[in-house]
């Protein structure tokens, strides 16, 4: 696969890799079901869970005779029914995405990280759709089951990525929030993969909307040079059309390199406390699928 830009077909390719990712996209809410015992609503037949104490209410038909004659108290059985959950991904490829200067472009990870993530929805039955914001064009798909959600995504990420250098415009990405708030339909899993240079506080607004009434993970798409400067040298850095040269060995130049990256991710921590968002670090070096691992198995133990 290209450092720099992506092709339809290595997304589609990308199908067999994510049969290693199981995103929990199907939450678990206990409920009353007809008959008076209790179940897990997920809407897509009904399995065995397991086996409590019988409470008054509880339908006799689901009484399990085996553990009750066991342990000498009345137990009943539990089921759950699997109920499709759309998953809905916003994936900003904004021109300051075309840049990575350790084995992919951040556009690129943005991509590739998407496709595995409509792949894993795709197979798991849920219906799959969102927003990719370009350079110059915002698309909004409609979450559809079967192939045909993930296909439109990923073709929609093709035709949008960044294919020249640019800088992130502040604010750019708020814009695609406010769409996505009125896209999401409550109880979705929905995946926000940028860097998020272009938030600002109507962003955070959208942001804490969503999480109101569905879980929200934030993949937070970064370079090591952005967190870590290069060896002390003078470099040419910033687009064709306004270059800056930065003597990384200058004193004072280390410090603040880092400092502007601690305050850059530290925002986006606090946005995740404070609205009950989930990380998922996202480096360029490093294998997307693992990232991702990680990061839906930290949610899940916080769940």
């Amino acid at each position: 696969m290209s450092a720099v830009e992506v092709t339809l077909r290595e997304l589609v390719r990308l199908r067999a890799r994510a049969r290693g990712l199981e995103l929990g996209a199907r939450h678990l809410a206990l409920s009353a079901q007809s008959g008076g015992y209790a179940s897990i609503y997920r809407g897509r037949g009904l399995e065995f869970d397991e086996v409590r104490a019988y409470q008054t209410g509880d339908d006799a038909r689901s009484i399990d005779w085996r553990v009750t004659a066991r342990r000498g108290k009345p137990h009943t059985k539990l089921f759950r029914e699997e109920r499709e959950r759309p998953v809905v991904l916003l994936v900003d490829l904004h021109p300051g995405m075309y840049f990575g200067t350790r084995v992919r472009f951040k556009s690129v990870l943005g991509a590739i990280t998407a496709a595995l993530i409509a792949w894993s929805a795709q197979r798991a039955g849920d219906r799959v759709g969102g927003i990719v914001s370009g350079p110059q064009t915002l698309r909004l798909l409609q979450p559809r089951a079967r192939r045909g959600g993930v296909l439109a995504l990923l073709h929609a990420i093709v035709q949008c990525q960044p294919v020249t250098v640019g800088e992130a415009i502040p604010g750019h990405l708020d814009g695609a929030l406010a769409r996505l708030a009125r896209l999401v339909h409550p109880g979705s899993l929905v995946f926000v993969l940028s860097d998020f240079y272009g938030l600002g506080e109507a962003g955070e607004t959208s942001l804490a909307s969503i999480s109101r009434h569905s879980d929200v993970m934030v993949g937070v798409i970064q370079d090591p040079l952005e967190a870590e400067p290069p060896p002390a040298d003078r470099y040419r850095l910033g687009t064709p059309g306004a270059q800056v040269v930065v003597d990384t060995g200058a004193p004072g130049i280390v410090s603040r390199w880092r400092m502007a990256f601690t305050e850059r991710s530290d925002r986006v921590a606090r946005l995740c406390t404070r609205y009950g968002l989930h990380p998922v670090p996202l480096m360029t070096h490093d294998d997307p699928l693992i990232s991702l691992r990680r990061g839906l198995a930290r949610h899940a133990r916080a769940a």
